[in-house]
């Protein structure tokens, strides 16, 4: 039997046992504040998050109301990525099997790895979490997602050829963009670098092209340490296609921005990119589309001022809609902004704020069902919101 709690009460309890943790980690690094969401076949809203040292998974019958007790993906502690741009994630199969992805970190370097645990009988048990890959260097910004035909994608950020670099005492910038298929229910396959010299240290976007057609948006390293971002879209499982760059920003940073982008690629093949930058060419957060993969992106539309601080922008496509939310701070409360299309990103909705909070958040999120678009976001004064979106502000 599952007991129903309010998530507010889940909130709390992670913070206490935070609160408790504290004595164990001198000088201790902040704690994931996150919660990702997705809905299975049958309606019901699946959420992962880490709470201190643990990942667990909840289920809510009544979108979020109330949610069953956390089920523990991970058996033992573990040091838990908190980077601002890192979190746990769950996707579901069309089998209703659950796939969970997290990071942990292997040592003060900020040096990943990319774990992964499996659930086939309804979230009531989890496999023991394997890592993505054999591979031990690092990995970072880990996330899967199921293609159209069922298929689970993982791609990540890894550093295993920047360490053969060094190794050889040649340079290497940033990180490499690696993928690899799920084999069955039992476990991913090889790994494949899909690109060189990324920026290491943003989060990144998927959507399907199409069934075996992954496109990834990422924070690239282009000529002078540039970090722009590029878009990769696979011809088939094995064969990623060019860089397709979003935008010339000109953000030349011997830095991590850690601010990743967001991707969605809607009904009619149109590719749609919104990200922040700080570039030499514009500051802020933007937006762009393209007719195709292989077309080029529009002029980058400036989603808010950027003294209202923007930031953490999310994309998705549901049916003929296209919905984009993003974070603002209006001098007192942070406020979440959304705006739809329905005519593939050509012309949008006025923004309209549609939740706000005066305390921490975690990143404002959107999942659809089979009939809505939602808001997911996570707050500490608030607890968990699941906030409808209709078709028209």
């Amino acid at each position: 039997m599952r007991i129903l709690v309010p998530f507010a009460a889940l909130v709390v309890l992670a913070s206490t046992a935070s609160a408790q943790h504290q004595h164990a980690k001198p000088g201790a690094a902040p704690e994931a504040f996150t919660a990702a969401p997705a809905f299975a076949a049958d309606g019901t809203l699946w959420l992962v998050r880490p709470m201190v040292d643990r990942v667990a998974v909840l289920r809510s019958s009544d979108l979020g109301k109330t949610f069953s007790s956390p089920v523990m993906v991970t058996p033992e502690p573990m040091n838990l990525d908190w980077g601002p741009d890192a979190r746990a994630r769950i996707a579901v199969d069309p089998k209703g099997g659950l796939v969970v992805t997290f990071g942990i970190f292997q040592d003060k370097n900020f040096n990943g790895r990319a774990f992964y645990a499996r659930s086939t009988d309804g979230g009531v048990t989890f496999t023991r979490p394997r890592p993505i890959t054999a591979d031990g260097t690092s990995q970072r910004f880990e996330t899967a997602a199921v293609d159209p035909s069922g298929r689970v994608f993982a791609t990540w950020l890894d550093k295993r050829n920047v360490a053969k670099a060094r190794a050889a005492g040649k340079t290497y910038a940033g990180a490499a963009l690696a993928y690899a298929w799920e084999d069955g229910e039992a476990d991913f396959g090889p790994t494949s670098i899909a690109l060189d010299n990324t920026c290491e240290c943003c989060r990144l976007g998927v959507a399907f092209a199409g069934a075996a057609r992954p496109a990834v948006v990422f924070r690239n390293i282009f000529p002078g340490s540039v970090r722009d971002h590029g878009v990769i879209t696979f011809r088939d499982p094995a064969t990623p296609g060019p860089v397709q760059r979003v935008s010339v920003d000109d953000w030349k940073i011997e830095a991590c921005p850690h601010h990743g982008p967001s991707l969605a690629i809607a009904p009619d093949g149109s590719y749609h990119v919104a990200w922040f930058t700080d570039g030499a060419a514009r500051k802020g957060l933007f937006y762009a589309r393209a007719d195709s993969a292989d077309a080029a992106y529009s002029a980058p539309r400036p989603l808010s001022k950027p003294d209202r601080q923007p930031s953490r922008p999310y994309l998705l496509a549901n049916g003929p809609a296209l919905h984009l939310v993003w974070k603002e701070f209006d001098g007192n409360k942070v406020v979440v902004r959304w705006q739809v299309s329905h005519d593939s990103g050509r012309n949008w909705s006025d923004a309209r704020t549609v939740a706000e909070t005066e305390d921490a958040s975690d990143h404002p999120l959107l999942v659809a069902d089979r009939l809505h678009t939602y808001l997911s976001w996570l707050t500490k004064n608030e607890g968990y919101r699941l906030i409808p979106l209709g078709d028209q502000p």
